[in-house]
């Protein structure tokens, strides 16, 4: 399994010293058979990316990069092995973190292309969106027809709300 964190927002602006844009804080894991599991995090603590690693499966080994917040990972995984991007090392034998890499690519590809503007209070949503969307891909086995049917299954018995708003 791989993690890996990553940020989302516009670019970074400076105004009298401090930045102009708030980046949303996303850890996402990905499994050896494919599927992600994203988390949108407020800081990248130890603490913090400790509790996220729970919601991995248990037993495989966890690949990540050199960042000190992934030293005292859960001791349920078979071992922890780590590349240093700093060193310019990328893959060391069949250790590596770019699957994780390129889901980042699909992830903000698609949210600053399709959405362009995500707020901090919906991100989630959209996180599961293309945890979903890349976790029943073609690359797995799965066509448009068994996509479309999971849809479909997960949305059965589930209410969807419409509030009005005030003023509008």
């Amino acid at each position: 399994m791989e993690a890996d964190e990553t940020y989302i927002g516009g670019k970074s602006g400076r105004k009298k010293g401090r930045a102009t844009t708030e980046k949303k804080i996303v850890i996402t894991l990905v499994e050896c058979d494919g599927s992600a599991r994203s988390f949108h995090v407020p800081n990248v603590r130890a603490a913090t990316v400790g509790k996220v690693l729970l919601h991995a499966k248990r037993g495989p080994r966890l690949m990540t990069d050199e960042a000190r917040v992934y030293q005292d990972t859960p001791e349920y995984f078979a071992s922890h092995e780590q590349v240093g991007h700093a060193y310019e090392e990328y893959v060391r034998g069949d250790v590596y973190t770019n699957t994780v890499e390129g889901y980042f690519g699909i992830l903000k590809r698609g949210l600053f292309g399709a959405y362009q503007n995500v707020s901090e209070t919906r991100l989630h949503r959209y996180l599961s969106e293309f945890d979903f969307r890349y976790s029943n891909r073609e690359k797995l086995g799965v066509n448009d027809t068994t996509r479309a049917g999971l849809v479909v299954r997960g949305v059965k018995g589930k209410r969807l709300s419409y509030q009005t708003i005030a003023g509008a």
